[in-house]
């Protein structure tokens, strides 16, 4: 069964900073990434379950995107009796770990 992907606001703004970081307007290669990176984040609509639970927390999981040194981490939370998966960061991989800043 399909579950809705819900991107929260810090997510959101997270896609834009990437976005314009990467330059992905102006880039042919940058915009067919970041295409790629969004289809790969819409596809947790059918198994969110294929992404491991982060080591920061047990209620979360991650799904990892790119190439080393350009992986990027996409944290969300499954919510099965809503049928929900909620993207909450958008982080660079080579980033420190989470803190408990996250709901």
């Amino acid at each position: 069964m399909a579950y809705l992907v819900e991107i929260a606001a810090r997510a959101e703004r997270d896609l834009t900073a990437l976005f314009e970081r990467i330059d992905a307007q102006n880039s042919r290669a940058a915009s067919r990434w970041y295409a790629g990176f969004k289809n790969a984040i819409l596809s947790l609509e059918d198994l969110p379950y294929r992404c491991p639970v982060t080591p920061e927390k047990a209620n979360l999981r991650h799904l990892l995107y790119g190439r080393k040194p350009n992986v990027y981490r996409v944290i969300f939370r499954v919510q099965e009796k809503q049928k929900k998966v909620e993207i909450l960061h958008i982080r660079h991989g080579a980033r420190r770990s989470l803190t408990d800043n996250l709901r």
